[in-house]
């Protein structure tokens, strides 16, 4: 009988061929084990439970296994379901984007959206999360209604279906709504506006036309159209937080504006419920229907500039975007076809041209590249390519042509990685921001208070008419008041900062990451493939006797290896010509190297820790080459068959050159740099002391870099630290922040807190200089927002009128109101121009 499970936790070919050795160890099983997708196919005489399955899988890594039929049957009718809407020729209805969306304020933290519209809570406008998928949709320029996949006729018409504008989301949908109905507004509130404003001319011409009270019915008709359609969301939404007591920026201009449009129709039909003191000369109440459309229109104006101001927040991610192509070059059969990029799969031959964009992640197989990583890795410089080195999607081919292999496709690819990375950390919120969440819980009631306070005061103390005193500068109090100011001020930064950070090769998985990063003074580095280039290469074997089969032996043993020590191996041995044969009983030791047996033999390959654990004996001429070897710098890793030490591989790995100058920048900003190394203490002296660090230690195993973060945590340091491999990815997880280098493993990444697309430490300066001026505009929007309110809402109660005789008109404060927000995104928008 044969069964399909799947199986969680590998990350390499090495956890699938231990996975695979472990099942095949329990008799009568056979079973064949694949990476991608995650499947064991398993073959067994009698049945065996699961739980036998998952206790052998255990016993040799943090493996799961369960049955994979349910999974593969939703797959199946996942499929089925595609399938058949593909072949149903119908109408489809437009669908902007990718359908979700998010409170700029992060009110509900990452919460996500299905379609636009205001928050629950704050009231503001959902903005439109930057969709990954990049498929190109087609549509009737005759019947718009029309929404196709591909290129074609249109089913109605018979005309060619066109691209759709890649401009054309909900972002641009909701600006334009808006811009509408504030040309609307303007148009009925300037007259409105002109018609109170006449009483200040000379003898008020308007009079010699009609009286007073017709003026007024004017006023009304004219206000119409800017309450009940231009403005009437902002109503909608300020009774949505009254009935669900999410009281925010809208509430404040309900109330202030409906009192004012409410007051002024019952003062115009019912004059006589009114005290003198609310009349004119002729006997005619004062009325605000111009200050109401005038708040209202100012209001509008914000929410517009503001809809503009958001679309540039996200300009980072959008320019991401655009970076992946629609089309592709397939070459099949001798011949270039060209396709979709969603129809690319893996392994899959794709031509590309000077000034292609590579369209998918994979490795050139024919020719050769100069390739622009600089959309990706923030380096102007572009790279060379050859056969068998990797290409990313998003970047761009620049003179020359080649063929690559696709080997990670939609999702997988780095491209479409760093935007979901980005629009996550977009939406996550820094802890500086449960400040400016505390105040703003009981900031409109407290507002609202001091409104009426405003009112009653004037009432009984203020000149006369002390009521129309009273009334406006309540308006004027309820009006100024911008808790908006203060729930923007943070994750517009952290937006803007998140986007700049990935277009310069710095990916922040959350804003609190962000924010922490500024506060670490200490840094903790690995040597291989952190301080190193991570490309390793043999120098030379040394046998202390004729053993042609040596080189054979530990290449076959490091083909099962991940470790870039054993990759270079396995590639010496290639260019040797050297056959690589089967290794029974294949283990790696974390921090120690790798054992096997190989043509009978057991073999042991690693440091002097393996050495002493597989008990094998190191004479001493042989130890006092090996030390000559790493007092040069070199990584040395013992060579043993059968309990005795036959050798050594002395494996040079170059320094990055941007590795010191990295190193001295951080240390004079205060930063304590610390190399902890799996290496040999002579090696890891030597690369210490050429990189002036502040301290090191050798031969630490992965549970050693753990104990050493948690001893300096202890001792009350910030601790980040920086890695790139699996043997990191403890390390990486304990640390305050874990950075982990994008040329590492998938493992290391997904341990980190911050990931370095080039795996170059010249970005942990770049990292830190970002977090560094993202907090600084942080606390300068929270300041301005703070101080904002609280000299704008006495002002407004009018507390410089015993003083100086000033009052804040309900209009201006409108149009400060406005402004505020606006403010502070636009105080945001800095972090794009800033050098990192």
């Amino acid at each position: 009988m044969t069964h399909n499970y799947q199986i969680t936790g590998m990350s390499c070919n090495g956890c699938r061929t231990k996975v695979e050795n472990t099942l095949n160890a329990i008799e009568g099983v056979s079973a064949v084990v694949t990476l991608s997708p995650p499947l064991a196919v398993i073959t067994m005489e009698n049945h065996i439970s699961t739980k036998k399955f998952q206790d052998s899988l255990s016993a040799v890594g943090n493996y799961t296994i369960e049955d994979a039929h349910a999974l593969i049957t939703n797959w199946q009718n996942e499929i089925t379901k595609v399938t058949n809407l593909a072949n149903e020729d119908i109408i489809k209805p437009s669908n902007h984007g990718n359908g979700k969306f998010y409170c700029p304020m992060h009110c509900e933290g990452e919460k996500l959206y299905d379609k636009a519209g205001d928050c629950p809570v704050c009231g503001m406008d959902l903005v439109q999360q930057a969709s990954i998928s990049q498929k190109t949709e087609y549509t009737c320029p005759m019947h718009p209604e029309i929404i196709r996949d591909e290129a074609g006729a249109c089913p109605i018409c018979g005309m060619d279906l066109v691209p759709k504008s890649a401009s054309e989301t909900e972002d641009n949908k909701t600006y334009k709504d808006l811009l509408r109905k504030m040309k609307i507004a303007v148009a009925f509130t300037v007259p409105v506006f002109a018609i109170a404003m006449s009483a200040m001319l000379p003898n008020d011409p308007l009079m010699k036309i009609m009286k007073h009270a017709a003026w007024n019915w004017v006023q009304f008709i004219l206000t119409l159209p800017v309450v009940f359609y231009a403005c009437w969301m902002f109503f909608v939404r300020a009774w949505k937080s009254i009935i669900t007591w999410n009281l925010n920026m809208f509430t404040l201009v309900g109330i202030g504006t409906g009192v004012a449009f409410l007051f002024s129709v019952v003062g115009m039909l019912f004059p006589n419920l009114f005290p003198n003191e609310f009349k004119s000369e002729t006997g005619t109440v004062h009325l605000y229907f111009e200050a109401t459309t005038v708040i209202l229109t100012l209001v509008l104006l914000g929410q517009l500039l503001e809809a503009r101001a958001h679309s540039q927040t996200s300009g980072a991610i959008k320019e991401l975007l655009k970076l992946a192509p629609t089309e592709a070059t397939l070459v099949i059969d001798g011949k270039d076809k060209i396709i979709s990029i969603h129809d690319i799969k893996k392994g899959d031959l794709l031509r590309l041209k000077p000034g292609d964009k590579i369209p998918v992640d994979g490795k050139i197989t024919i020719g050769e590249g100069s390739i622009d990583e600089s959309m990706i890795t923030g380096e102007p410089i572009p790279v060379d390519k050859k056969v068998g080195d990797s290409v990313s999607s998003g970047t761009i081919n620049a003179n020359k042509s080649f063929v690559m292999v696709a080997e990670k496709i939609g999702s997988e690819t780095l491209l479409s990685q760093i935007i979901q990375m980005v629009n996550e950390a977009s939406r996550s919120k820094a802890p500086i921001q449960k400040l400016a969440d505390s105040i703003s819980k009981y900031f409109v009631p407290i507002v609202v208070v001091i409104s009426i306070i405003t009112f009653l005061g004037w009432a009984k103390f203020g000149p006369e008419p002390a009521l129309v005193y009273g009334f406006i500068n309540a308006i004027a109090v309820l009006i100024i008041a911008c808790p908006c100011a203060l729930g923007l001020a943070t994750p517009m930064s952290v937006m803007v900062g998140v986007g700049k950070g990935a277009s310069s090769g710095v990916l922040i998985k959350n804003a609190e990451a962000l924010e922490n990063l500024n506060k670490v003074n200490v840094l903790i580095i690995d040597k291989t493939g952190t301080i190193t280039e991570g490309k390793p290469s043999v120098e030379k074997i040394y046998a202390t006797q004729q053993n042609k089969d040596l080189l054979q032996d530990i290449a076959s043993l490091n083909q099962y290896s991940e470790h870039p020590l054993a990759e270079a191996v396995v590639k010496y041995a290639q260019e040797k010509k050297i056959s690589l044969i089967e290794v029974k009983d294949f283990e790696a030791i974390a921090g120690k190297g790798v054992i096997g047996t190989v043509n009978n033999r057991k073999v042991a390959l690693g440091n002097k820790a393996l050495m002493a654990q597989v008990a094998a004996s190191v004479s001493e001429e042989l130890e006092n080459n090996i030390i000559v070897e790493q007092k040069l710098g070199k990584t040395v890793s013992y060579i043993a068959v059968n309990g005795i030490a036959e050798g050594f591989v002395s494996i040079t790995d170059a320094i990055k050159i941007t590795s010191k100058a990295a190193i001295q920048e951080l240390m004079q900003q205060g930063v304590e740099v610390i190399m902890l190394t799996g290496d040999n203490e002579n090696t890891a002296k030597s690369v210490a002391t050429e990189l002036s660090l502040s301290a090191y230690k050798a031969g630490c195993l992965p549970e050693d870099k753990l104990k050493e973060i948690k001893r300096l945590q202890g001792l009350g340091k910030v601790v980040a630290m920086a890695g790139d491999g699996i043997n990191d990815a403890p390390a990486l997880a304990q640390a305050d922040i874990g950075i982990a280098m994008g040329t590492g493993t998938d493992v290391a990444i997904e341990s980190a807190k911050i990931t370095l697309v080039k795996g170059d430490l010249q970005g942990i300066v770049k990292a830190k200089n970002l977090s560094h001026a993202v907090m600084k505009n942080i606390k300068q929007n929270l300041f301005f927002a703070f101080i904002y309110n609280i000299l704008g809402v006495p002002i407004a109660a009018g507390v410089l009128f015993p003083f100086f005789g000033i009052l804040l008109s309900p209009m201006i404060a409108a149009l400060a109101m406005s402004f505020s927000s606006v403010s502070v995104i636009v105080n945001a928008l800095r972090l794009r121009s800033i050098k990192l």
